[in-house]
């Protein structure tokens, strides 16, 4: 069912049980009609944020550098996807990245809440305008950072690079172990992020989730690969 527009309860259960997390950036579709091409991995992912960034290394020429330009970006592909949601009731939950504004204003259109990153707006405040039922995420970076998120008004946590990420424009990742660490010292679901691929999906078995973008958008096969992450997550099985 279509979580983010009904009981916050669920939404939580949802997420306690979520393994894989798509962060659905357009323009890693490669060509491809993104909108197509999230609909193929509807079944097959247990909670979609909306990212639409380019990578890094082309920043200066694309929405990355224009804040006003990136906020309404955000707000029309949430919508977007929102949108297509509305024919498959049972998709998964939808946040966007960074924007408590563009949250707000598609509340009740279904956006379930807001991943922030750490410059974004602190937690407490956005809570306190989108009030007690959204998730809100957040990323970190350090086992610190996990910690003291702990503390905050957020329902889950994004912790990265894992690996390096081109995506990102990461030449190095923090390791599977570092992951698997803070996972154990937070009280909250946890996703790995960064780099994450097929072929080392199962190094962060004891972490159990994982939050990709290009090893989906970009692959030949999309729901192919969402199913073979998923299983290295559980180890093979």
């Amino acid at each position: 069912m279509l979580l983010s527009a009904h009981d916050p309860a669920e939404l939580r259960a949802c997420l306690q049980d979520a393994e894989l997390f798509l962060v659905f950036t357009p323009e890693l579709a490669c060509e491809r009609e993104p909108l197509a091409l999230l609909e193929m991995l509807l079944s097959e992912v247990d909670i979609i944020e909306v990212r639409p960034k380019a990578p890094a290394k082309a920043a200066s020429a694309t929405i990355a550098s224009d804040p006003a330009a990136e906020a309404r970006a955000t707000f029309d592909w949430t919508r977007a996807v929102l949108d297509l949601l509305k024919s498959h009731p049972d998709a998964p939950p939808v946040l966007c990245n960074d924007r408590v504004d563009v949250a707000l204003a598609l509340k009740h259109e279904g956006c379930a809440g807001v991943h922030l990153g750490m410059s974004d707006l602190p937690p407490a405040e956005a809570r306190a305008l989108l009030g007690p039922d959204p998730l809100i995420g957040l990323s970190t970076h350090d086992l610190a950072q996990v910690l003291r998120a702990t503390e905050e008004p957020v329902d889950y946590l994004g912790f990265g690079p894992v690996f390096p990420s081109r995506t990102k424009g990461y030449s190095q990742g923090l390791g599977p172990e570092a992951a698997w660490i803070a996972s154990e010292g937070a009280c909250l679901p946890l996703f790995p992020i960064g780099g994450i691929r097929v072929e080392n999906a199962m190094e962060l078995g004891a972490c159990r989730r994982a939050a990709v973008g290009s090893a989906l958008l970009a692959s030949p096969d999309p729901p192919a690969a969402a199913r073979r992450l998923r299983a290295g997550l559980r180890g093979g099985r």
